[in-house]
């Protein structure tokens, strides 16, 4: 296994996020109607295995390298229809935070937050 960086215009990249899409869309019937667009100011890394790309994350989401980069706070965003989701998210630390950019307006959107930063004593 190997995690690596790609940009956004990757191919694989882009194959991986169109199938994460579907299934998305399954999971809500097709209601949520929010499309992922990659973005040029975020790094992705993904995981292959035996070359080919199977799995992805943005880099903004992940905690370690983001506590390296001294960004102190994640926000991220997920869909009421994934439960599973925002359990997981919930029993990490993240708590809820109005919805914000692209998101506002769109009913099926959570939005949550994570400040990563130690505390000094």
């Amino acid at each position: 296994m190997l995690i690596e960086s790609r940009p956004a215009t990757d191919p694989e990249l882009a194959a991986l996020l169109m199938a994460q899409q579907r299934e998305l869309a399954e999971a809500d019937g097709g209601q949520d109607g929010q499309v992922y667009l990659t973005h040029d100011d975020v790094e992705y890394l993904v995981v292959v295995v035996d070359q080919r790309v199977v799995a992805c994350g943005a880099w903004q989401a992940l905690e370690q390298e983001a506590l390296a980069a001294e960004r102190p706070v994640l926000r991220l965003e997920t869909g009421t229809y994934l439960p599973a989701a925002v359990a997981l998210y919930r029993s990490a630390g993240y708590v809820p935070i109005p919805v914000y950019g692209e998101y506002v307006g769109n009913p099926y959107s959570l939005c949550f937050e994570k400040s990563l930063a130690v505390i000094s004593r």
